[in-house]
């Protein structure tokens, strides 16, 4: 039997899908999972992003530390998962259309470390690149049927939150290393 749905989650969750989840859009949206999951697609990029400036240490060290952050946002959306333990809709009028590595939805790991990612890897291009990648990757969780709303919300919350701290304390770091030196 599906859970109680006081704040007709699963009827917007369903319309989202109805709307949009056509074949094309799904196909999207799968590959855009795959990419998020484990925060392994946006750890690669920090990766990629201290790779290119391995000549220029301190740029090196500024995308090695947001990939860090990333990290360190992604562990803290699965932290919450364990404790919230709130199930993965479960409703008939819901379809479910990727594989989750749980069973557990709240907050969307996926929503967390893109909306990290967004905002540390923004600051390093100086580019708003969370305009385009935080609704999107927010919008795949629902097409996919894998959470609910307020999951992907909270999840956008604490990875834009865990980033802010992150942006704060490595710029703090680059500073002290300049008055050293």
């Amino acid at each position: 039997m599906p859970a109680p749905d006081p704040v007709g989650e699963v009827a917007l969750l369903a319309a989202v899908q109805g709307a949009v989840a056509a074949p094309p859009v799904v196909r999207v949206a799968r590959g855009m999972s795959h990419f998020g999951e484990h925060a392994a697609g946006w750890l690669a990029i920090g990766l990629v992003g201290a790779a290119v400036h391995r000549k220029d240490p301190a740029r090196r060290r500024e995308w090695l530390g947001s990939a860090a952050a990333v990290a360190l946002a992604h562990g803290a959306s699965i932290g919450v998962k364990r404790v919230v333990r709130r199930p993965r809709p479960d409703d008939p009028s819901v379809r479910v259309l990727v594989g989750t590595p749980s069973r557990l939805s709240f907050p969307s790991s996926h929503a967390t470390s893109t909306t990290a990612a967004a905002v540390l890897y923004g600051g390093l291009l100086r580019t708003p690149i969370g305009l385009v990648t935080v609704p999107l990757m927010a919008l795949s969780r629902l097409v996919l049927g894998v959470h609910y709303p307020s999951d992907v919300a909270a999840g956008s919350a604490l990875g834009a939150g865990v980033a802010l701290v992150s942006r704060r304390v490595l710029r703090r770091r680059t500073a002290r290393r300049k008055i050293r030196s």
